[in-house]
């Protein structure tokens, strides 16, 4: 099945970034900078050490790593052939092993639903046509018990500012064109669609970056990034 929910385009961005994607100064400092806190936030509320878990939107695999070091038999997933190929070959250099695929969630769900104990999606809901769909299929993944982590850019002025004219156009963190305003998602948004999967939400975190210090750490305040977690009911 091939999914028709991605954006070739954003897919292509992210291609550009592949062959420096593990260089913490390069284009992508920034999610180096962020990992280590969103890594926290799963690690404090479900057991790794033998989980199954699913990456989607993996990218270079920072997230992927991290959590099979913590002891979790890792898929990523992702729709960027050439951001996998570095992905795949950053496995040599870490000695670790997570099964990278080339498959859109929707495409995974349908083969293997309740397939796994903890599923992330960290900065790919405001890269794609439909959130909704991927919220879906990353529900439907989940086995009952299992916990869903999401993270993405509220649409809210001060994230327009941060995130597109700071991080873009006056600190150039970014590439220009990173990110669309019309696509982040509102906390609302996030929990109704939550809820629809047939998941609990369980909690909202705020996720705050100083690009000079280059920390990154949790908030009260979601008012530009934040990061959410929800349980399938056992």
């Amino acid at each position: 099945m091939i999914s028709t929910n991605v954006d070739r385009g954003e897919t292509a961005k992210f291609d550009r970034l592949a062959a420096r994607w593990w260089d913490p100064d390069g284009e992508s400092r920034p999610l180096h900078d962020l990992n280590p806190v969103r890594f926290a936030y799963v690690a404090e509320r479900v057991a790794l050490d033998g989980a199954r878990a699913l990456d989607v939107g993996c990218g270079g695999g920072l997230l992927s790593e991290a959590l099979a070091r913590a002891g979790a038999r890792v898929t990523g997933i992702d729709l960027a052939p050439a951001v996998l190929d570095v992905a795949r070959l950053h496995l040599h250099e870490s000695g670790l092993s997570v099964d990278y695929r080339e498959i859109a969630v929707e495409t995974l769900a349908a083969e293997m639903p309740g397939s796994y104990d903890v599923v992330t999606c960290m900065e790919m809901l405001e890269h794609v046509p439909d959130p909704a769909s991927v919220i879906r299929a990353c529900a439907s993944l989940l086995e009952p018990g299992g916990r869903l982590f999401l993270s993405t850019l509220n649409r809210t002025p001060v994230a327009f500012g941060s995130a597109i004219l700071g991080a873009e156009y006056l600190l150039r963190l970014l590439p220009r064109g990173t990110h669309r305003y019309g696509q982040f998602l509102k906390p609302s948004e996030i929990a109704g669609e939550v809820r629809a999967s047939g998941l609990v939400l369980e909690d909202l975190s705020g996720l705050a970056y100083n690009p000079l210090t280059r920390r990154a750490w949790r908030t009260a305040s979601v008012a530009v990034n934040y990061l959410a977690c929800a349980k399938k009911p056992a």
